[in-house]
């Protein structure tokens, strides 16, 4: 299927509100969300078949022009099958007039590209981890979404409505007059509308099609480095000089206790159990949502939070330069997940991707994982072999510099912005720049863990002594990198 592409000068950009429907519409969002999960699981049914029949055919010495036909899993493919079967299928036939036609659309277009991303991946054709097949939604465990691309899709004149397919006209918590304002105008053309499910509410996403001026940045002459951590949210060394720190909020940790207290009154309550069919008391679900609002509310503030960090940084520097952080290893550690997981490292860089090349085509720059910044000495450009992280002064030995290890990270990371290439000043040529191992940084991540037991040998993991002796040595570069 071919791709949306938007008219020069226009962005895709999402407006979510939040939701106040009545029981009736809140019955039949749920409906909807529903029938997205029964032809999700639908679709992969009738593709696995065929495959399990081809399969048990080929056990039995059938050649193999004769096996079973693949069954396709494009959406036209999916689509024509789905239709054939809705009316006579004891599953769908009762209930299936009930939903919108879009609904049972979203499931089989999740199910397409699922069989998709599943078959680019087993051909190496799709980047990052390998995807397993396609497997079937719990109705307990499935995430309640439901898309709607054709149909009465607006934002109501009163700026407090919208209207869905036989959804009908539902309610908003907050005003539309922004999104409303812009269609309006003409600036502004809907193109589809999700709804979702989350964090104890309704939300809808209304996708639109928006002319968008992009805006200049106070600073455009200046970049800068920002080195996130856990101590400190984020350290930020412009290259005028200028350090700036952010603390961290530490959402999760003020809500601990107030956490502990709700998960106990939760535990002491009859809880539901699958192995003997017990449904929850009324005084469990009562318990497990107070829990929940706990954490909704902690979610909600970390969102708002880095959604205000992010967007300063976009307006103010012309320049962003960020690091390619391995989170999911990070996360590894048990002692550091749950910070680091609050923290929200991989969220940061994803907003500042979208906000510097949509709204004011800044350049940002993404060093490589490899790259030692606080390794480095901002001073003189020696390398540290080692650094442990309960270290949390720099201190190098060919200059005697002496600093926060997150500020000499910074610092490295700002005086990235010089060796990386430049755009050409159109904002579509700006986007983002990868820097790949500058300065010979080592890669010393094993693919599997080391052993424990040291023997004589070098498999078992024992260090030579003319190594120790070369490893305790910083080594020192031909030129230092400087932030001017």
């Amino acid at each position: 299927m071919k791709k949306f592409r938007p008219q020069s000068g226009f962005v895709v950009q999402a407006y979510r509100f939040a939701l106040d429907p009545n029981a009736a519409q809140e019955r039949a969002l749920h409906s909807h969300c529903g029938a997205a999960r029964a032809a999700y699981n639908w679709a992969v049914a009738w593709i696995e078949a065929s495959w399990w029949q081809r399969k048990a055919e080929s056990t039995y010495g059938v050649p193999q022009e004769q096996l079973t036909q693949w069954r396709p899993w494009s959406l036209p493919a999916l689509r024509k099958a789905f239709n054939a079967v809705k009316h006579t299928d004891p599953r769908f036939a009762a209930w299936w007039q009930d939903n919108s036609k879009e609904a049972y659309n979203t499931g089989l277009a999740n199910a397409a590209a699922a069989f998709d991303n599943y078959s680019k991946s087993k051909q190496g054709k799709r980047h990052g981890q390998k995807m397993g097949a396609p497997r079937f939604k719990s109705r307990r465990k499935a995430r309640l979404s439901c898309r709607f691309t054709t149909g009465t899709i607006r934002a109501d004149a009163d700026g407090r409505h919208v209207t869905l397919p036989r959804l009908g006209t539902l309610r908003t918590h907050e005003p539309t007059v922004k999104l409303l304002a812009r269609v309006q105008a003409g600036t502004a053309r809907i193109l589809s509308a999700t709804v979702r499910h989350e964090r104890g509410r309704w939300f809808v996403s209304l996708q639109t099609e928006v002319k968008r001026d992009l805006v200049r940045v106070a600073r455009p002459g200046v970049a800068v480095g920002i080195d996130l951590g856990v101590k400190t949210l984020a350290v930020m060394a412009d290259s005028a000089g200028a350090i700036r720190e952010v603390a961290n909020p530490r959402h999760l940790d003020t809500v601990l206790k107030q956490l502990r207290h709700a998960s106990r009154t939760v535990s002491r309550r009859q809880g539901p159990d699958r192995r003997i069919g017990h449904k929850p008391s009324k005084r469990w679900e009562k318990a497990n949502a107070a829990r929940n609002r706990v954490h909704h509310r902690v979610a909600n503030l970390r969102a708002d939070a880095l959604h205000k960090l992010t967007t300063s940084i976009a307006a103010e520097y012309g320049t962003v330069v960020v690091e390619d952080l391995n989170v999911a290893g990070m996360l590894r550690n048990r002692r550091l997940a749950r910070r680091i997981a609050d923290a929200g490292f991989g969220e940061i860089r994803r907003q500042l991707e979208y906000k510097t090349r949509r709204r004011h085509a800044t350049r940002l720059v993404v060093a490589d994982r490899w790259y030692p910044s606080s390794k480095t000495c901002s001073g003189c450009g020696a390398v540290k072999v080692k650094l442990p992280l309960h270290l949390r002064t720099y201190h190098c030995d060919a200059c005697g510099l002496v600093l926060d290890r997150d500020e000499n990270a910074a610092r490295n990371l700002a005086a990235l912005a010089a060796a990386a290439v430049t755009g050409t000043g159109v904002a579509g040529d700006q986007d983002t720049t990868q820097v790949s191992k500058p300065r010979g940084a080592d890669r010393k991540t094993r693919a599997t863990a080391r052993s424990r037991k040291a023997t004589g040998g070098r498999a078992g993991g024992a260090t030579l002594p003319h190594q120790r002796q070369t490893e305790t040595r910083d080594r020192t570069q031909a030129e230092a990198p400087t932030l001017w």
